[in-house]
């Protein structure tokens, strides 16, 4: 970290917040990238003001054509060198699929999977070239196994999770330093679970706290790891160990059950 910029996608609040926090306190400079200015340039007066770093804002809903680009060439423009790529941002929603939303479910995927992606894409090959560089991606426990009333989320994470390994083996075979980490955290105590719906039910009755979750999640990334696993309640632990030597009828009911709203 010091003097190693860290560029964190939805950094106004939650687990990109405290990636934030934990990077400048190490003498990071930042950039922080969320749609909330207000969030954004609260957390680069504190940033700045405690750790004496650099944090530049930028304010860019991901979601849009052609965002993720002008995002990428308009740090080029400001002749920044990304150290660190934290792909934080995202988001869920829970309820039936065919009652949902359908074009909030397009964005979700769009955030989840596609920003993540064209953003790896834009930033990786910089890393490899200069031989120096490390991606996180944030992914969810909830990639290993489908998730009925959270079906668009934990099939994009599902697809967060399958990118990151494989593009982490791919570089380890180009001898570079450069290293790609999934972050699979378990239920956590930020907005998401407010903004998703998911703190109405018993999954959420046992969270883990951002700062714990990012802290394990920045440290992974700096030792170069496959993945870090964290915030698992117990729950979420049980079922986990019995998902490979159980049949998936078994486990679809489970994760319905936990998902639907507490009475």
């Amino acid at each position: 970290m010091k003097n190693k910029t860290a560029l964190i996608t939805g950094a106004s609040s939650g687990l990109g917040k405290e990636f934030a926090k934990i990077h400048a306190s190490k003498g990071g400079n930042l950039i922080v990238v969320a749609r909330r200015k207000d969030k954004l340039l609260q957390l680069k007066k504190e940033l700045e003001a405690q750790y004496k770093v650099k944090v530049l804002v930028i304010t860019k809903d991901l979601t849009l054509e052609n965002s993720v680009k002008k995002l990428y060439n308009e740090i080029k423009s400001q002749n920044i060198q990304v150290d660190y790529l934290i792909n934080n941002t995202g988001f869920g929603g829970i309820g039936e699929f065919h009652k949902q939303d359908i074009n909030r479910n397009l964005d979700m995927i769009k955030l989840n999977i596609l920003a993540l992606t064209e953003l790896t894409a834009l930033f990786l090959p910089d890393f490899v070239n200069r031989n120096h560089g490390k991606i996180l991606n944030v992914s969810s426990t909830a990639s290993w196994m489908p998730g009925p009333l959270q079906s668009i989320y934990y099939a994009t994470k599902a697809f967060v999770t399958s990118f990151s390994y494989a593009i982490n083996e791919e570089v380890r075979h180009t001898k570079t330093n450069v290293t790609v980490t999934t972050l699979l955290p378990g239920p956590t105590d930020t907005e998401f679970g407010k903004i998703s719906d998911m703190d109405k039910t018993v999954l959420f009755d046992n969270t883990a706290t951002p700062e714990k979750v990012a802290k394990d999640g920045y440290d992974a990334m700096l030792k170069g790891k496959l993945k870090c696993v964290t915030g698992v309640n117990g729950t979420l632990k049980m079922l986990m160990k019995l998902i490979p030597f159980s049949p998936k009828r078994f486990v679809l009911k489970q994760v319905y059950k936990m998902q639907q709203f507490k009475k």
